[in-house]
């Protein structure tokens, strides 16, 4: 663990960190922020998953989800959105969803993929052991959410894993990468092309198979130049209702696919993270 910076904001910290991850195989950059109330022992932790071509940074930068942090006390994790570094592969192409700010949050299982694209290992086990072994958080009291890529990771990732995430939530997500171009591309290029392996990383498959009907809270602008073409809610929000899983979905009007999106809501999405998790 090295710590690359740490600032003061809303009275907690703003810090960011690297460290060599066993998962991906490479050094990874994650942020956090402290709320004041960590200087008085262990809070309640959120997990933001970014999407496409996203670092660490976008978040932490753009959103301004720290000022509801601090209102609420609890802290928020931003990972990186993929390996990066020497030796890490990317789209030959050089296209902007796939590869490197691409990783989909899955394990991949295709070579060239396999070594470093394992983002569901880093995001469920590895990232969440190393927060909790370094910072003053309250690790089962966990929620997670994320933007588009990172809504479809959240949705997934906390729908397979209710003991790990006890709340979930989600801006714009790729709600069906198995009826999507992104999710076609990135899903056959990491798996291959066994559609039943992309079911596991599909929200409105797993509503259908999850353990536990966490609450999903989700928000999509209908201006969203991407919406009928790639995220479609309207799939997420019949397999919810088929499946008797309870989802809030607000379409949000004339709202589009970027940060001014995120940022005029994600109060709400703090709050009901922070509500779920008793803090």
């Amino acid at each position: 663990m090295e710590q690359v910076s740490a600032v003061k904001c809303f009275g907690g910290s703003q810090q960011q960190w690297t460290h060599q991850s066993t998962a991906v195989g490479c050094q990874m950059r994650f942020s956090i922020f402290l709320p004041p109330q960590a200087q008085s022992g262990p809070v309640p932790v959120l997990y933001w998953l970014s999407g496409l071509t996203c670092t660490d940074e976008n978040f932490v930068t753009k959103a301004g989800a720290q000022r509801f942090a601090a209102e609420t006390g609890v802290a928020i994790v931003a990972p990186d959105t993929s390996p990066r570094g020497e030796g890490v592969p990317d789209d030959p192409e050089g296209a902007y969803d796939f590869g490197l700010g691409a990783g989909f949050y899955v394990n991949a299982t295709q070579e060239p993929w396999s070594k470093h694209y394992r983002m569901y290992d880093y995001i469920v086990d590895e990232l969440p052991g190393i927060v909790a072994e370094n910072f003053d958080v309250d690790a089962p009291r966990a929620g997670i959410f994320g933007h588009s890529m990172g809504g479809h990771g959240a949705l997934t990732i906390g729908l397979r894993n209710p003991d790990r995430f006890r709340s979930i939530s989600a801006f714009s997500p790729i709600c069906s990468p198995l009826n999507c171009p992104w999710g076609e591309k990135a899903l056959g290029g990491y798996l291959g092309n066994d559609r039943d392996a992309w079911a596991n990383h599909d929200a409105c498959a797993l509503v259908g198979k999850a353990a536990v009907k966490t609450p999903l809270l989700v928000d999509q602008g209908d201006a969203d130049g991407f919406l009928q073409e790639q995220l479609k809610p309207e799939l997420l929000e019949t397999a919810c209702a088929a499946n008797q899983h309870p989802l809030t979905l607000r379409m949000q009007p004339g709202y589009d696919h970027s940060y001014y999106f995120i940022a005029s809501f994600v109060g709400d999405h703090v709050k009901h993270h922070a509500q779920a998790l008793g803090a």
